[in-house]
């Protein structure tokens, strides 16, 4: 069987799309997504509307929980940290029903499953925190304290916007997908997992897909908010995760 999964789509439709027609081509027949939905992108009813037509299993990232939680506090944490992020999360919630942020509050936050023989965690940051980064070029003794707890065979995260894998000591493996909607790599094409597993055994790969990241960047700067253009720079030349 042949999985794909997906992550920090960010309310990028236009990358998914692209994504989802390179997974019809590698034959996918499941599809499993890690969190962050929506968020500081072109289309965020769009991107959440299309996500609630779908029988896809998605857990709940770090910007969907700061949508369900949206108050003074979070958006004073915002504002004191990551100021566009915060005018992007007062837009995209004027954009979202009620309906929306139930969908998103009713993403779990992590979960465990056996596919194939395979037991996977899936997870958004890591098993301790849906913030945690899992970066290239960490230690293994770090990587390995950061999912002490958790006995699946494969771990599966996001979060970064970075793509990387970790084979432990304990025979572990933890595969960051990295980003569909804002890809933090040099060429910054959207990023996606393909996991084939058969008989308890598993390959995994990483994809990179491109798409029209120039009229992404133009709907995302369309928004109006203040700090968009820089957001929409992101796409483009992704020179840091957060504004």
């Amino acid at each position: 069987m042949k999985v794909a999964v997906i992550s920090d789509i960010h309310a990028n439709l236009i990358a998914l799309q692209e994504v989802l027609k390179d997974m019809a081509n590698e034959g996918c027949e499941r599809v499993i997504c890690l969190g962050d939905i929506v968020l500081a992108g072109p289309q965020p009813k769009e991107t959440i509307d299309f996500f609630k037509q779908q029988d896809w299993l998605v857990i709940q990232g770090n910007t969907d929980k700061l949508i369900v939680d949206f108050g003074s506090e979070v958006l004073e944490m915002l504002e004191s940290r990551f100021p566009v992020m915060a005018k992007s999360i007062v837009d995209d919630i004027a954009h979202l029903t009620d309906e929306d942020i139930a969908y998103l509050n009713g993403l779990p936050p992590q979960v465990m499953l056996e596919v194939g023989g395979l037991n996977l965690h899936l997870v958004h940051g890591s098993p301790r925190a849906n913030n945690e980064d899992i970066m290239p070029g960490m230690p293994l003794e770090v990587i390995e304290d950061i999912i002490e707890g958790s006995s699946a065979d494969l771990i599966l995260c996001g979060h970064t916007h970075t793509p990387c894998g970790y084979q432990t000591n304990s025979k572990q493996t933890v595969v960051n997908v990295g980003s569909v909607g804002r890809p933090m790599t040099p060429t910054p094409l959207a990023c996606y997992a393909v996991l084939d597993i058969e008989d308890g055994r598993f390959s995994i790969k990483h994809k990179f897909v491109d798409y029209d990241r120039e009229f992404a960047a133009q709907l995302v700067k369309q928004r109006g908010f203040e700090g968009a253009d820089k957001l929409a720079q992101l796409i483009v030349n992704p020179v840091s995760r957060h504004v």
